[in-house]
């Protein structure tokens, strides 16, 4: 007895051995039963592969997975009901308000964010203490810091003021102008006239011929009076008191005579042995009375009169001539 294994798909029996389709007659599968395997398959079997650019995508469906969870994934399991004790408190009650909804900020308009710079608290809170601190120091200020503070508050408003010249109208500018004029001219007039006598002296000795000069000292009291004379290699000026007609004169005339030739023939002659000889700066003086003699670069010096000079006041007239 021949067992013939087959297979059913999809409702057809096959050989499970040959592979073939098996028909309802016995005799026609122990046939084909009997015939050899390897001449089935001498002729290569066609391909069967599907061309997959003339189908669409297969879209996979979607199948419900039913399996164990792992541990960490956290799954909604279901919660026993337990009754919890009243005095268990395993948190802090929530405080009063913490869980209501905060109201919702309004849309920002153009209106509402239209608005100038805004001073941060903490930054308004430093400039309130600030002023408070300033404000006793403002108190505590000393007479002499209120004094300085006005004066250059003064000072300030003077320079914002409009000045004398904008102000002045053509004619107030031109009676400015005249009075400036005469103030120099009178003020050159009077230098000038000041130095007068020192103009007049450099003139007399430029007519006289000879190198004379006006003292830069004069005793106090005493002025000069009257004009210059002056005549060939000589040239004299005369000082009076103020308050009375004591005076001397300074006479400068042109001379060869040294300090011992002046001794012998001119201080020796009038004051015989009664004078004293004063040596300043490299001057060599003689002085006998109220009177003097000394020499100097080709120059013979004498003062005479009865104003009752000192011998200091003589030396310092003859320095100055220098």
């Amino acid at each position: 007895m021949t067992h013939t294994t087959k297979v059913n798909i999809d409702g057809q029996d096959y050989d499970a051995k040959t592979g073939l389709p098996l028909s309802s007659s016995h005799t026609r599968v122990s046939h084909v039963a009997k015939t050899p395997a390897v001449s089935l398959h001498r002729k290569p079997q066609r391909s069967v592969t599907l061309r997959r650019q003339a189908l669409k995508k297969p879209v996979p469906a979607k199948h419900a997975i039913v399996g164990h969870a792992p541990k960490h994934m956290d799954i909604a399991r279901p919660q026993k009901q337990t009754q919890q004790h009243a005095q268990v408190r395993r948190f802090a009650p929530h405080p009063a308000g913490a869980l209501q909804p905060k109201p919702k900020a309004k849309p920002a308009t153009s209106r509402s964010m239209d608005f100038g710079p805004v001073t941060h608290p903490h930054v308004a809170k430093a400039h309130q203490k600030s002023a408070a601190k300033a404000m006793p120091l403002a108190r505590s200020l000393s007479a002499h810091e209120i004094k300085n503070d006005a004066i250059k508050k003064a000072i300030e408003n003077t320079h914002k003021r409009p000045s004398l010249r904008s102000r002045l109208r053509p004619r107030q500018r031109i009676a400015a102008v005249l009075s400036a004029t005469t103030a120099v001219v009178l003020l050159s007039a009077y230098v000038t006239y000041l130095n007068m006598p020192s103009l007049s002296v450099r003139v007399a000795a430029i007519q006289a011929g000879i190198d004379a000069n006006y003292p830069d000292y004069r005793p106090d009291g005493y002025s000069i009076s009257g004009p210059v004379i002056y005549r060939k290699g000589e040239v004299g000026m005369k000082f009076k008191a103020n308050g009375s007609d004591l005076a001397f004169t300074i006479n400068q005339s042109k001379s060869s005579w040294d300090s011992s030739a002046l001794l012998d023939k001119y201080v020796t002659p009038k004051a015989g042995s009664n004078y004293i000889r004063y040596t300043e700066r490299g001057l060599t003086i003689y002085t006998y009375g109220t009177s003097a003699a000394w020499v100097n670069g080709g120059i013979m010096y004498t003062i005479e009169g009865d104003a009752p000079l000192s011998s200091t006041q003589i030396r310092h007239i003859a320095t100055s001539l220098l």
